[in-house]
């Protein structure tokens, strides 16, 4: 009976360590069959733990295992004490079986105890490294080996794979014995490759085109180019922002009731990817009917919050617009000493019109202060740097418009992959602790990169940045360019809280040569520094103010062909002009002065006088008011940008000018997805001091202004026989442009190409130079200058490619009305590379 005894237990402990509850439906009679070797009533029956014998353990205490039957003086071991004891046993994890019996009035416990893990090691991983994965597994070396933890483990595995995009990983355990109760656990990994996005799918689309909706989202398709990007390879995590991005985008485009249905991955054996489709419902499109504020706070001004407003009746429903206003207004009222304003949006809607009648309450919310903003998750970028994008401080109002403000700021930063705040109660009912939880992502930058153009001929490109240099959230670049016609640097470094204030401050360092090429007679070589500092007005309006100072000289082709008609009496005692009031200078050795020229015709007299003037120093401060409501940096489709430029040359230096341009760009959404761009440019520069406008001071017409000439192809020029006739520059230019952008209908998004179509128009006039040299035997050149309005004028069609080597552009316009003597050039490319 004994033995019969001691199997039912085993089989009863075994099905528990198989999970199972064979134990609790064979209860009856397994007691049954033990009742008679261990009677209940038997005073010898284990009353105490030392009557309870511990067998097969090795590294676990005897008394260890016997406190798992938790017996207390005086109190008898029965069945359920038995039953809970096996339960705790094996959940320890420590033993791989137990086996319990009686025998001579004793409880007999043998156990096996479970491997030690001797190391863990991970073999055939090649894109994810071991740390990476030893930071995933509970399974640790020196710890107690266990199948349910590996297979466990085995999965977490996997997910990290899926997080990198790779569905297609093997992961096989491998466990190898080892003496003394040891074994070694060896995670076999096959990477597979990266599961990529081979179609991207919209259903309920009827406003926008699925070319436009994949240019929102972040997702892309595979392509051959795919090797240059990763938005190709499939995220859950993506997706779900994916949803997101459609969303606000619809709802900047005034579909009030955008539903996204659903996205839905699903993988294609045959394609061996994921094809995604996004459900839409659209509803109708809105427009604002009445834009008003209404205050239930007594001695606000509505009239000078009303200028805050970013919509009109009759402009189409825009939420981002709202949400702009909201957080402006909530701004001017705390401004106004109403901490505890609240600003809310109400909406009326008129289905049958569809119009949305728009109102700004503003009321007095509860009296909440900030206890505390806790700040999570950054293990690179400092604490400070998060903080500054809060325009509320810890003890100060709460504020949810503000808070809200703040998490899209540090979105916005491009240092983080997520970002959320959320809020908890604090130590008392009136206060409220903000929590910032980040997710950092990589800041660093380098590229070598290489192009051609039209105008610079080919150049290669090195360059390594940093967005957030030390954590600090600065910005550091260098960059070194060699190229056919140009070589040079750059360094720049720029601190965006400057003195702790919302202020951009920057410097860079610059050095630049060229060299005659097809489109100038002579090269240039120019270095120097800037400084700048932006103070931002508005979200929409901000003024930079800079300094310059930089060295430049003009040098000539080194050919000597047709170079004898300087006179040969100011070539060593000419003096260069006192362009700043100082004693007159003698030019350099005659090797320095040497004033060459082309085989095909000497340079213009305007062109060698500036390489007789030598090197000077310009020493220029400036500043700059933009103004930007675009609604997205890259290819915008509505909004305005306006810059105007002046800078004044004559603070120290060795020239004196004051130059002014403006620039004036307008986007418009003809129809979706096809953007009309308006843009008109204008410029002057004017002397002062008693000098004259140097050469390399004024604008040269070119494909900058109107598409369709040259570098330098238009403008006042030297037209003296003989020579190169070269383009000296005016004083003044105009430019208006009007382009029509369109994607190319069947294209995938991922090709990046845009079709467009344009007219140019423009002028540069009003040559002031020097006309007559009498250091040239009193030569004089023969100018051709005309007036603002002999325009030049061009019509064209191009190619806008953003492509994994960055953007390019391919034109082909034709000259519509030009001057005889003027330059065209057809077709132009231009563009950079990174690879």
């Amino acid at each position: 009976m004994g033995d019969e005894g001691s199997f039912r237990m085993k089989m009863c402990v075994r099905a528990y360590r198989g999970l199972s509850f064979a134990c609790l439906l064979l209860g009856g009679a397994l007691f049954a069959s033990i009742a008679p070797v261990i009677p209940t009533a038997t005073p010898a029956m284990a009353q105490s733990a030392q009557t309870i014998v511990v067998e097969g353990n090795r590294r676990v205490e005897a008394d260890t295992v016997r406190s798992y039957f938790r017996l207390v003086p005086g109190e008898r071991l029965d069945a359920a004490k038995i039953d809970e004891a096996l339960k705790a046993l094996y959940a320890t994890g420590l033993f791989t079986d137990v086996h319990i019996r009686e025998a001579g009035g004793r409880l007999i416990v043998t156990v096996v105890e479970a491997p030690v893990i001797n190391r863990i090691a991970f073999e055939g991983n090649k894109r994810v490294k071991d740390e990476q994965l030893n930071a995933e597994i509970q399974s640790k070396p020196r710890g107690t080996f266990s199948r349910a933890m590996v297979q466990a483990d085995v999965q977490r595995i996997v997910e990290v794979y899926r997080r990198a995009g790779r569905y297609d990983v093997r992961v096989d355990p491998k466990i190898i014995d080892l003496p003394n109760n040891r074994v070694d656990l060896v995670f076999e990994i096959r990477d597979g490759e990266k599961t990529a996005v081979r179609d991207i799918n919209f259903v309920g689309n009827r406003a926008y085109s699925a070319w436009r909706l994949r240019d929102v989202i972040k997702t892309s398709e595979s392509s051959i180019l795919s090797f240059f990007k990763n938005t190709d390879i499939f995220d859950p995590d993506r997706l779900e922002a994916d949803r997101d991005l459609l969303r606000r985008f619809y709802l900047k485009q005034g579909y009030a009731d955008i539903r996204i249905l659903a996205a839905v991955p699903e993988f294609d054996p045959a394609k061996r990817g994921f094809v995604i489709t996004f459900t839409i419902d659209e509803g109708d499109l809105y427009h604002f009917g009445s834009v008003d504020i209404q205050s239930n706070v007594r001695d606000v001004n509505l009239e000078a919050l009303r200028a805050r407003l970013r919509s009109r009746p009759g402009d189409k429903y825009n939420a981002e617009a709202i949400e702009k206003t909201t957080e402006e207004l909530a701004i001017e009222v705390s401004k106004g000493g109403y901490a505890f304003a609240q600003v809310k949006p109400r909406g009326d809607r008129n289905y049958e019109a569809r119009l949305i009648n728009v109102v700004y309450v503003i009321d007095e919310g509860p009296r909440a202060y900030i206890e505390r903003i806790n700040v999570r998750g950054n293990t690179r970028t400092r604490d400070y740097v998060i903080r500054r994008e809060f325009d509320i401080a810890e003890g100060d109002a709460f504020n949810k418009v503000l808070i809200d403000r703040a998490e899209r700021r540090l979105k916005g930063l491009g240092y983080f992959k997520n970002v959320k705040i959320t809020t908890e109660p604090g130590s008392a009912p009136d206060r409220v602790v903000v929590n910032v939880d980040l997710e950092e992502q990589s800041t660093g930058e380098f590229s070598v990169s290489g192009g051609y153009s039209t105008s610079d001929g080919f150049l290669a490109e090195v360059s390594v940045g940093e967005r957030n240099l030390l954590g600090r959230g600065q910005y550091a670049k260098a960059s070194v360019t060699y190229g056919q016609y140009a070589k040079g640097f750059t360094v720049s470094f720029a601190e965006p809280y400057f003195l702790d204030q919302r202020l951009n401050f920057g410097v860079d360092l610059f050095a630049r040569e060229t060299i005659p090429y097809t489109f100038a007679s002579y090269g240039t070589t120019t270095y120097g520094f800037s400084t700048r500092l932006g103070v931002p007005l508005r979200e929409d309006f901000g003024i930079q103010t800079r300094y310059t100072l930089y060295n430049q000289s003009i040098k000539l082709s080194p050919q000597l062909d047709n170079c004898n008609n300087i006179n040969p009496d100011f070539v060593n005692t000419f003096p260069t002009p006192n362009l700043v009031g100082s004693s007159p200078a003698l030019t350099p050795p005659v090797g320095t002065v040497q004033v060459d020229c082309y085989a095909d015709g000497e340079a213009s007299l305007a062109v060698k006088q500036a390489a007789l003037n030598g090197p000077v120093w310009i020493s220029m401060p400036g500043y700059s008011l933009i103004y930007n409501t675009m609604n997205q940096p890259r290819y915008p489709t509505a909004g305005d940008f306006v810059e105007f430029k002046q800078d004044f040359a004559g603070l120290g230096g060795d020239v004196n000018f004051i130059k002014t341009s403006i620039d004036a760009r307008h986007y418009y959404e003809l129809y979706p997805d096809v953007v009309a761009i308006f843009r008109a440019q204008a410029g002057n520069v004017t002397a002062w001091g008693g000098q004259q406008v140097r050469m390399l001071d004024n604008f040269f017409g070119g494909p900058w202004l109107v598409r369709g000439f040259a570098p330098n192809g238009f403008g006042p020029r030297d037209l003296t026989p003989g020579t190169t006739e070269d383009n000296v520059g005016g004083t003044n230019y105009w430019g208006a442009t009007i382009e029509v952008q369109t994607p190319i209908p069947n294209l995938p998004k991922d090709v990046g190409l845009r079709f467009a179509v344009f007219g140019d128009a423009g002028n540069v006039w009003n040559y002031t130079g020097p006309t007559q040299f009498p250091q040239f035997a009193g030569q004089s050149i023969q100018l051709a200058d005309t007036g603002p309005w002999d325009l030049r004028s061009s019509v064209g069609a191009g190619l806008i490619w953003d492509s994994p080597f960055g953007p390019l552009r391919f034109d082909y316009s034709l000259a519509i009305t030009k001057q005889q003597y003027d330059i065209v050039q057809q077709f132009r490319f231009g563009g950079g590379t990174k690879f």
